[in-house]
């Protein structure tokens, strides 16, 4: 019990030193969460005594430069690159006055998360998503006077309600082909429980914007400035990968710059560079998460929370609430879905055959339940490039992620309420 506890208490320094410390004084400024990184991961660090420290610290580099991190840090330079050349030469302020002129303000929140569901639904990923909409989602609030912070979680929360259903997402295909089930069936099981809680939120989103105003003087439109924000979307919805997406997007951007006078090539180099620059930060929480997260994963945290959970099973909706909470908190220590539900998917298995949980079932809680926790841990993927993108703090989102929220509450009501209950029986 002592050796699990320690195992996993990096992240609880974490968690102890940046939230609680930023909610004492009052402000999430006060403390860059980059240090509250760097703190857990030297105390993980310090209490790995049991190897020799140039081990420790190969461990936490591996980790902080592993496959996944390093996909994550391809998309985040990609992203800056575009997000800067696109805003210089007013490609989103082009598309932000196409859409003002288009959309009414007061369906303005309503129609961002309806986008960036259909979007995420088709795209199959939450960061490719966030990637192409946040961005006008910011450029929106500062032409309404709506809350930042606000706009960008609604395009999160879209996001996820793709990342979750999508027969494209890797969340889905890992979910099934883990358990064992066909992705319609899994899709069938899963939309029960996730379309009510859209709906609310789509209804929360029609009464908070009700009263938001559309900028007194019309917004002159640039329509061929709007041209690289449509090519992304389009080839995202096409299915290619976001890393081709944002190159095209680059380098239509830099066509469009040149052709219209607005810088030269090396300004379009200045611009790139500028871009790249400005993700810093969010790479190096990215390699410091990381780090950490191997560590935690090296000296058995991972396995002492497994262990825990289920070894409190004692029923078939206590063994539904295990299962929930097993990948939700394994995705809390490796900050990705996708890996959680890949680490207790066998385990998942084993557990629903003891207990009789059809297989659709158990895919559809551990994709829930990874996609809900992977939508508010502010050190998540998802998070990290919409607050970077948005130029917020990533932990000032979390308030209003109300289709998280909303989706877990959905969720602790269908194992209670055992419902679909074509899925319970």
């Amino acid at each position: 019990m002592g050796h699990g506890i320690k195992a996993i208490s990096p992240l609880l320094v974490f968690i102890l030193f940046y939230l609680v410390t930023s909610i004492i004084v009052g402000d999430f400024y006060k403390i860059p969460i980059v240090v509250g990184f760097l703190v857990s991961g030297m105390y993980a660090l310090i209490i790995t005594t049991d190897r020799p420290l140039a081990k420790r610290i190969e461990v936490f580099s591996k980790g902080a430069g592993s496959l996944q991190m390093m996909q994550m840090i391809w998309i985040f330079v990609l992203a800056g690159a575009f997000a800067n050349t696109a805003k210089t030469i007013g490609c989103i302020d082009a598309t932000v006055n196409l859409t003002l002129r288009f959309l009414p303000a007061n369906m303005l929140l309503a129609g961002l998360f309806l986008a960036a569901c259909f979007i995420s639904l088709s795209v199959g990923t939450s960061v490719g998503t966030i990637v192409a909409l946040v961005p006008i989602a910011a450029g929106v609030a500062q032409q309404t006077g709506c809350a930042t912070e606000l706009i960008v979680a609604v395009v999160v929360g879209g996001a996820f309600f793709g990342d979750n259903l999508s027969f494209i997402s890797d969340t889905t295909i890992v979910a099934t082909t883990s358990q064992d089930c066909k992705l319609s069936d899994k899709f069938k099981a899963n939309i029960m429980i996730v379309l009510p809680a859209a709906i609310l939120i789509l209804i929360l989103y029609i009464i908070i914007g009700a009263d938001m105003e559309s900028p007194t003087t019309q917004p002159h439109v640039e329509p061929f400035k709007v041209l690289p924000y449509l090519v992304v979307l389009v080839t995202a919805i096409l299915g290619l990968n976001v890393v081709v997406v944002l190159s095209i997007g680059i380098m239509l951007t830099g066509i469009i710059s040149i052709a219209c006078g607005e810088y030269d090539i090396f300004g379009l180099f200045a611009s790139v560079n500028e871009g790249v620059i400005g993700m810093g930060e969010l790479i190096i929480i990215t390699m410091l998460a990381g780090g950490m997260l191997a560590i935690i994963k090296e000296n058995g945290g991972i396995d002492f929370i497994i262990h825990m959970l289920i070894r409190r099973i004692h029923s078939k909706r206590g063994a539904e609430f295990a299962i929930t909470a097993l990948v939700g908190v394994v995705d809390m220590c490796t900050a990705n879905n996708t890996v959680a539900i890949l680490t207790v998917g066998g385990l998942v298995k084993r557990v629903s055959e003891r207990y009789g949980i059809d297989s659709r079932r158990c895919a559809s809680l551990l994709d829930t339940a990874s996609c809900i926790v992977q939508g508010i841990i502010p050190y998540g993927a998802q998070i990290l490039m919409a607050a970077g993108l948005a130029a917020i703090t990533p932990v000032s989102i979390l308030a209003y992620l109300y289709y998280p929220y909303c989706l877990l509450v959905m969720l602790i009501l269908a194992i209670i309420f055992r419902f679909p209950r074509r899925y319970c029986r």
